[in-house]
């Protein structure tokens, strides 16, 4: 059997500063059909590297030669696992709650309506349906359903996707969660190559920007971290079940009409999470993520209890 190796010099940039760079550096490959992109990531996770945030290769040949055991890093990679004992980790057994509490005259993204709370049956004037000694407060909640830390549903986007009704529960309760700090992030895009350390089908990828601290004050709609078009196709492509950010938006606010990122997510029938808060506490891998809305017809973003559970050792 024919094996390939790439021959490449190379330079690689994080997004929270500093770089590598190597001069005619070997690479097994799995063919030699792979794609100058394909060989950036596979040469990522070969290094065990995170939070990478641009590779260029230059110099580029593909030559037939015996492998020499390279290897993909995986889930356990080892910048991962540096990264994870460096920040602080919520106690095992824990549930995290990462949900913003929601209050009457809450301000969650610019132009909308902000929650109303009103009573519809006082508990003054429930003393004169019920028993004595019982009463009951019945109100009611006028909001649009991007209010607090909400998901999004395909048919927040596309008339013909999948509503709040229609998601699976499998798709929302329990899932691993794979934790991104990107807080000290030179840029505010989130580039694809931020995600190439690590195995990401199936996972909920929770992106810690730390933006939530300006949650409910005038500078948390301006200057967002989002995650970019190439990002996101990445994480369509690999198979992830749900995408959050402690953020504004997922998609750059700031750029003009276009959402890249909630198009290419949501048409994969990705759910989008956003506004989340506490990600500081939630290690980087080994919590699972919960988030789930009601169960709506034809209705496409609602709030939820979102909250991560770190398993007991």
């Amino acid at each position: 059997m024919t094996e390939y190796r790439a021959r490449f010099d190379a330079e690689i940039e994080f997004v929270n500063g500093g770089g590598l760079r190597a001069h005619g550096f070997r690479l097994d490959l799995p063919s030699a059909s792979v794609t100058e992109a394909e060989i950036a990531e596979l040469l990522v996770r070969h290094l065990g590297l995170a939070l990478v945030g641009r590779v260029e290769l230059a110099n580029l040949e593909i030559v037939e030669e015996a492998h020499r055991g390279s290897r993909s890093v995986g889930g356990d990679g080892v910048g991962a696992a540096a990264a994870a004992s460096a920040v602080p980790a919520a106690r095992r057994g824990e549930l995290v709650d990462l949900s913003h509490t929601i209050r009457a005259g809450l301000v969650t993204y610019p132009g909308l309506p902000s929650p109303t709370i009103t009573p519809h049956l006082t508990r003054e004037a429930s003393r004169g349906v019920y028993a004595p000694g019982t009463e009951f407060a019945m109100d009611i909640i006028t909001m649009i359903g991007n209010t607090g830390t909400y998901l999004d549903s395909p048919f927040h986007r596309y008339e013909s996707g999948g509503d709040l009704a229609s998601l699976e529960l499998d798709t929302l309760v329990g899932v691993p969660a794979e934790v991104f700090r990107m807080t000290d992030a030179s840029s505010r895009g989130i580039p694809a190559e931020v995600f190439f350390d690590r195995e990401l089908a199936g996972t909920a990828v929770l992106l810690h920007t730390g933006w939530s601290r300006h949650f409910g004050r005038p500078e948390y709609l301006h200057g967002s971290p989002f995650l970019t078009e190439a990002g996101a196709q990445h994480l369509a492509d690999v198979g992830v079940l749900i995408v959050g950010i402690d953020a504004l938006n997922i998609d750059d606010t700031e750029s003009g009409g276009e959402r890249p990122a909630h198009s290419i997510l949501l048409e994969a029938g990705i759910h989008v999470v956003e506004h989340l808060t506490a990600l500081d506490r939630v290690p980087v891998r080994g919590a699972s993520f919960t988030a789930v809305p009601p169960r709506v017809e034809g209705f496409g973003t609602f709030p939820v209890r979102a909250f991560a559970e770190v398993p007991a050792s």
